[in-house]
């Protein structure tokens, strides 16, 4: 795996810190030229780190005064192929699922959001509609749809564990890849109430399709993510 750049070392680094607490909203960052003697690196990376978060809303640059935080936002790194559940394991934030429907479906709803296979079609669907909670905050109504093809017991298999860990205990499913469409909406109403919204409160709609190791085998996702609280983020290299 290719090493960060330098600059990027210094944009988590002082993230990490500012969603940590370690640097308060409010605070002033250190110069420039402090922070380049800090880290041994140039004043243009430091300019770049400090461009990223500026970019995130994490920090303003102010005339006279130089680097403020003003955001405190947590980053869950959910744009990765990895499940809700594998994310929030490595993180500090608790996190909570509530499930709202859970069901066998004869048929893939018509039309839907990707083309499928005529193996999956033909073979119907499970389907799993989840509410994200994180520190009490619904941040994500998940909605997912998985072929039913040589899924023998597959409720009673996943329960309340993670369903892509299920897939790769239980039957040597292993997520590879994904492919994702996100646009900015306002929430529908079913899905507005689901996360106690506002009225045309805005929202990220990601549609995802998951490939994965078993051929013509997809998962697929519709999420729908509420990002006041929190960013939905990742580096990828």
């Amino acid at each position: 795996m290719e090493k960060l750049p330098h600059y990027k070392k210094l944009h988590l680094d002082l993230k990490g810190q500012i969603v940590s607490g370690q640097i308060p909203k409010g605070s002033l960052l250190p110069s420039e030229n402090e922070l380049s003697n800090a880290y041994n690196i140039t004043r243009a990376t430091v300019r770049q780190a400090l461009q990223e978060l500026v970019k995130e809303g994490f920090i303003e640059k102010r005339m006279g005064l130089g680097s403020v935080v003003v955001s405190n936002r947590k980053t869950l790194g959910l744009l990765t192929f990895r499940g809700f559940s594998e994310v929030m394991e490595s993180s500090t934030l608790t996190s909570t699922t509530h499930i709202l429907s859970q069901k066998s479906m004869a048929s893939w709803p018509q039309p839907f959001f990707h083309g499928l296979s005529m193996e999956e079609r033909q073979a119907g669907c499970f389907y799993l509609e989840r509410v994200r909670n994180v520190e009490g905050n619904p941040v994500m109504l998940e909605q997912t749809y998985i072929p039913r093809m040589k899924l023998d017991n597959f409720w009673e298999l996943v329960g309340d564990s993670s369903l892509f860990g299920t897939l790769t205990r239980s039957y040597q499913i292993e997520i590879l890849q994904v492919l994702q469409d996100i646009r900015a909406i306002s929430a529908p109403g079913s899905i507005r109430n689901a996360l106690r919204l506002p009225e045309k409160a805005p929202l990220l709609h990601i549609y995802r399709k998951y490939l994965t190791n078993r051929p013509h085998f997809h998962v697929y996702s519709s999420l729908y993510c509420h990002t006041e609280k929190y960013t939905l983020s990742n580096f990828f290299n």
